[in-house]
């Protein structure tokens, strides 16, 4: 079974992380971009393993993510 997860990735001054909005506590940061990729994958595997062990049912994914442009005046 594969799914596909929406995750939203946040630069910070010295940092990344990532979140998972359809998976509620599942989050991770890393000093890059491709680190914290690498990290969150791990993060919702163990996340997914974790709701099995415990008889949860694993949410189906239901967010999706865009961008929106907009121009600013100058």
């Amino acid at each position: 079974m594969s799914l596909k997860y929406a995750v939203v990735f946040e630069r910070g001054q010295t940092n990344w992380a990532a979140y998972v909005p359809d998976l509620p506590g599942c989050m991770t940061t890393g000093r890059t971009l491709d680190e914290t990729t690498h990290n969150i994958r791990e993060a919702i595997q163990g996340h997914l393993d974790t709701l099995r062990q415990f008889g949860e049912p694993i949410p189906e994914p239901s967010s999706i993510t865009g961008e929106v442009e907009i121009t600013t005046a100058a």
